[in-house]
């Protein structure tokens, strides 16, 4: 059986999903708490080997659904106001994810297990992954405060725009919208520091996979930037120094590559997922949600690397370091990283 097109499985769950949205919500991207109590992820995540968080009970499953098997293209959209040096931070880790000659422990190295993940006819996920046209908004055309739906609408004047729209690419097209440290986005700060969905044609004219991540560096850095910036009522607890020396930016990397792993897999909630219920869909980044190394579950991290200035680390791209979260490996059932260590 081919591959249900994007678009053709789109319109068939829009009218049900729409509903819902109002209701739900995208799916979100679930930051850790320092001082988190145990959970049933805790428990889940309790062990300390190579490959961190496996478990029988987890059951992600594939639910027929399409995946982003052709390369690629991921499109920003800078709203608000951005420095210079911010975006080629961004740029440069969505560049490093296909650069296969970056030294390991790699942001190539981690996007090996995303593309583990297939659809109906075994065609794994796309190895290219690189950066398309993109868009600044930098005044704030929708306001400083957005709702989920309002999200879709500026994703919609990016690709309506008068001068220089964003491509219409519904097959392997991923929109990126990145806020700056100055919007909110509804449910901002409150343990959701980004989501992933795709645009209603009712609001878009189209159905395209994106995702929102926010600058949290004003507005929540200890709920959204953690480890780089920590809550100021726990006592005693150390931040750790970025290693692009932004707190807000740095933190955004991990949540943007969560996204985008997610929505390579599941860009249309129908796809890899745990749990019965496409609403609420556990997905491959939210099973390792804060595992950046060796030992990491629950509220702590695990081992990660320091570099000569003492900025932490766990992966390499093309001219940086970055700290990225792991991500489930449905082969193994564990979370895996590149900067595991082997015992």
């Amino acid at each position: 059986m081919p591959p249900v097109q994007p678009l053709t499985a789109a319109l068939t769950l829009a009218p049900l999903l729409f509903l819902l949205f109002f209701f739900t919500g995208p799916v979100n991207c679930w930051r850790p708490w320092p001082n988190s109590q145990p959970n049933s992820t805790d428990f889940l995540f309790g062990g300390s080997k190579k490959y961190e968080g496996s478990s029988e009970f987890v059951q992600l499953k594939y639910h027929m659904g399409p995946v982003l098997t052709a390369n690629i293209t991921v499109y920003p959209i800078w709203y608000g106001k951005w420095q210079k040096s911010q975006k080629r931070i961004i740029r440069e880790f969505i560049g490093s994810i296909s650069a296969a000659d970056s030294k390991p422990p790699s942001v190539a190295g981690w996007w090996k297990t995303v593309r583990l993940y297939t659809d109906q006819t075994g065609a794994n996920i796309s190895g290219t992954v690189r950066i398309g046209e993109e868009k600044n908004d930098r005044f704030y055309s929708h306001g400083k405060s957005l709702t989920r739906l309002s999200v879709q609408s500026v994703i919609k004047s990016a690709v309506s725009a008068s001068t220089r729209p964003l491509p219409i690419n519904p097959k392997s097209g991923v929109y990126l919208l990145l806020t700056s440290d100055d919007v909110y986005v509804q449910d901002f700060c409150n343990n959701v520091c980004g989501f992933h969905y795709f645009t209603f044609p009712s609001i878009v004219g189209y159905t395209l996979p994106y995702a929102w991540v926010g600058n949290s560096a004003k507005l929540c850095p200890g709920v959204c930037a953690y480890p780089f910036a920590v809550p100021d009522y726990i006592p005693g607890l150390k931040a750790v120094k970025t290693p692009n020396g932004d707190v807000g930016v740095d933190a955004m990397i991990s949540v943007i590559a969560h996204e985008i792993a997610e929505l390579a897999t599941n860009p249309l909630v129908n796809a890899w997922y745990a749990g019965q219920d496409p609403v609420f869909p556990v997905e491959i980044a939210d099973l390792c949600e804060g595992i950046y190394g060796t030992g990491g579950g629950g509220s702590y991290t695990g081992q990660m690397l320091n570099d000569r200035d003492g900025a932490t680390y766990n992966m390499k791209g093309i001219r940086r370091r970055f700290l990225v979260q792991w991500v489930w490996n449905h082969v193994l059932s564990y979370c895996t990283g590149p900067n595991a260590l082997v015992e």
